[in-house]
């Protein structure tokens, strides 16, 4: 009597540690393992309630129903702890709707026999009130299901322990101890329970595993309160390593020790021009032949040939040997960078430098010279025309700020901007700062989308019409032509036109210390156009001037009654 009245006591006890925890992870619900540690603790309160209420009962059929809905806690509680096990740890990818329902299939299933015992004997074959220490306890006899729902319980735990035992070697200590605190909240129920089945503990005819949980609140108690275990959480760390590695710009590949693939980030897909499913366990050399001249296992590098979706390219190829905690080989990762694409974003660079410090040169040149003839006496209209000076070189800035920003966004997605957009407000800035030029725009439509990069494009474009057009009545023309797949954008003015000096070191890509192009505007519009994926040309105009046609993918379209 006094045992069973002090295990009264004690699942009290365990029921306000579980309330406490409880709301202490609901005020933490929006952090990974939040919600799944409520249900965790609601399944324990549950099940530690009704176990004091059949204590605290002696009619036979008052005791089997009081077991009967405690089932609803019991089976809670496993799917609950990996539930939270696996978002803690940040595997939340095997988290969703159906697997959720699938792990509570056996759950519910249980849960249904418990409640419509009496007309079977699946969950239990027998039942009878005997007198332990005094008081009546039920003794029951499982059957063939019960076994079921024990078996899938531990294997749930099991799983659950799974992903901690991984982050107590962790470099970081919160999480070395949050997972220590949840090992030991995890294992103290679960062993209270074989410990009850094999009969080792003293308090016969009751299921004492609600007490274990008394160990296991305090502990989660400790590990929210001084490790802050729903506010530092280790759960990014697994789904950040995985979504760096698929959108990394350089191609990867995984292999294992028997140099097949494993794994395949996008950009390789995407380069190969494969179907990831289809490339998953290949041999490497069946996948890219070229790789069979290179050794892969010493932490090689090298170059290769490889055809892919974009023609054959050179790869420089990096090979990183992976090991397990013994030092044992595990496989090799392998990683491709685009040779040319370094190539052309070198030359870029250079022919950046090249332009950007003949232009200053000359403008430094001509500063200077203006300032001699302010010392010699002739300051008419000089200082006009060093503001002048100044002004460009200002200029030359902003726009070697604007292809800078380019560069940095090769490659990678913008999100898609309505043409309309772009080319009105280049307009209205041309007519605002160029009043004495006519700028005549024909419609543009308004469901076409294209990548923002032609943005600072457009406004060059219409800029260097304008800025340089020195005809007695300066006009610009814009006009806009949709396709299917593509947009063509098609400006021409009346101004004296780009020489074919010019035109022939765009086409060429490239400048030489004696050669230059005349401003950085024209080749910020011809790597624009190239990074929008599309086509640029220049031409005369009919009787002066030049006709410049660009030629992008469209990037979407809108609804018409979409709002920008």
């Amino acid at each position: 009597m006094a045992t069973l009245d002090l295990l009264t006591g004690v699942l009290l006890g365990t029921i306000a540690v579980g309330v406490a925890t409880a709301i202490l992870a609901w005020r933490e619900r929006r952090e990974p393992g939040g919600l799944p540690l409520v249900a965790l603790m609601i399944g324990q309160i549950w099940w530690s309630a009704f176990l004091v209420f059949d204590l605290n009962t002696t009619a036979l059929a008052t005791k089997v129903f009081w077991a009967n809905v405690r089932w609803v806690g019991v089976v809670i509680i496993p799917v609950a702890w990996l539930l939270f096990a696996l978002e803690y740890a940040g595997r939340d990818e095997y988290i969703s709707v159906r697997s959720v329902a699938g792990l509570s299939v056996i759950p519910a299933i249980t849960v249904f026999l418990a409640l419509t015992g009496d007309f079977h004997d699946l969950l239990y074959v027998e039942t009878t009130l005997v007198s332990e220490g005094g008081r009546l306890v039920l003794d029951r006899t499982g059957g063939p299901w019960y076994w079921v729902i024990a078996a899938y319980t531990y294997l749930l735990g099991l799983l659950g322990v799974l992903p901690l035992l991984q982050l107590v070697r962790s470099e970081a200590r919160p999480f070395r101890g949050q997972s220590l605190a949840l090992l030991v909240g995890a294992i103290v129920p679960w062993a209270t329970n074989i410990l009850h089945l094999v009969g080792a503990l003293p308090v016969e005819g009751v299921d004492p595993t609600p007490v274990g949980f008394a160990v296991s609140g305090v502990a989660l108690l400790g590990a929210i309160r001084r490790y802050r275990l729903l506010e530092v959480s280790p759960a990014p760390t697994g789904t950040a390593r995985q979504r760096v590695f698929e959108r990394m710009q350089a191609g990867a590949i995984v292999l294992d020790r028997h140099d097949n693939v494993v794994d395949i980030n996008d950009s390789m897909v995407e380069r190969l021009g494969v179907d990831r499913a289809a490339a998953l366990g290949q041999p490497v050399a069946e996948l890219i032949p070229a790789v069979e001249d290179l050794s892969l296992r010493e932490g090689s590098v090298g170059h290769v040939r490889i055809t892919g979706a974009d023609g054959e390219r050179t790869y420089d190829v990096a090979v990183t040997p992976i090991t397990d905690g013994h030092g044992r080989s595990l496989g090799n990762a392998v990683t491709f960078h685009d040779v040319e694409a370094l190539l052309h974003q070198q030359q870029r660079l250079e022919v950046l430098n090249r332009v950007l410090r003949h232009n200053i040169r000359t403008e430094t040149n001509l500063i200077a010279g203006y300032a001699e003839l302010i010392d010699e006496g002739e300051e008419e209209g000089i200082d006009e025309l060093i503001k002048e000076r100044a002004e460009r070189i200002e200029a030359m800035g902003e726009q070697a700020r604007e292809i800078a920003e380019l560069f940095d966004r090769e490659g990678q997605a913008d999100e898609p901007v309505p043409l309309a957009r772009i080319v009105t407000e280049a307009v209205a800035s041309i007519r605002e700062r160029y009043p004495d030029v006519t700028v005549d725009c024909g419609p543009i439509p308004d469901d076409v989308a294209v990548t923002a990069v032609l943005r600072p494009v457009v406004a060059n474009v219409l800029e260097n019409a304008a800025e340089h057009n020195t005809s007695e009545q300066p006009r610009v023309g814009v006009d806009v032509e949709p396709g299917a797949d593509v947009v063509t954008l098609r400006v021409e003015d009346n101004g004296p036109g780009i020489s074919r000096y010019e035109r022939a070191v765009l086409e060429r890509g490239t400048e030489t210390p004696l050669e230059h192009g005349s401003g950085l505007g024209l080749w910020l519009i011809k790597w624009g156009v190239g990074f929008a994926g599309g086509r640029l040309s220049l031409e005369e105009n009919d009787p002066s001037g030049t006709v410049v046609t660009i030629e992008v993918p469209i990037a979407g379209r809108r609804d018409a009654g979409e709002s920008e």
